[in-house]
């Protein structure tokens, strides 16, 4: 067999620097009750934030849960008051995620705070926290990468993708920022 491409040893990837904060057994609790309850259609939408919160999130008031939606880690998540997220949007929060109130995540959008380091051989973990403040808006499969904090009123475009910072009230379209 070849060596690997750019020097890439995965068998030494150690996971360094990525803190679950809970053991195992609630990991798995989290895995069922995702997967049995709050995922499915006809689990009632109001009931979502209150099994998030059982699980560690803070989730504020009149926050719209639907269908499909998928949380790595509830615990690792803050949601304030009247949020909607959208059907089938996943948020990957190695890190925290950070959702103020009034923000909208639509459709299937991707909020991502984890990575990996390109130039380490073991493909290390470069993870870090994604914040959407008051008002912003990700639209239909929008992806939000680590460490970006998306400013109040800001929208994320339907399919874009925001790598860095995006000012208040600034639109970043698949296109491009306007």
């Amino acid at each position: 067999m070849s060596a690997p491409a750019a020097g890439r040893r995965l068998r030494g990837f150690t996971g360094a620097g990525y803190d679950k904060q809970r053991g195992l057994l609630v990991q798995a609790a989290w895995f069922a009750a995702l997967n049995l309850l709050f995922v499915k259609w006809w689990f009632p939408p109001r009931w979502r934030p209150a099994l998030l919160r059982a699980f560690g999130a803070r989730v504020g008031q009149r926050v719209l849960i639907r269908h499909r939606v998928r949380v790595q880690w509830p615990w690792k998540l803050a949601v304030g008051d009247d949020v909607w997220i959208g059907e089938g949007a996943w948020l990957i929060n190695l890190e925290p995620i950070t959702i103020e109130s009034d923000v909208c995540v639509s459709q299937e959008a991707v909020l991502c705070t984890g990575s990996h380091q390109r130039h380490s051989p073991t493909f290390e973990f470069d993870n870090a926290p994604v914040r959407l403040e008051r008002g912003c808006w990700v639209a239909a499969r929008a992806l939000v990468l680590r460490g970006v904090t998306v400013g109040a009123g800001a929208v994320v475009g339907a399919g874009a993708v925001a790598h860095r910072d995006l000012a208040p009230k600034a639109v970043l379209t698949a296109g491009g920022t306007r």
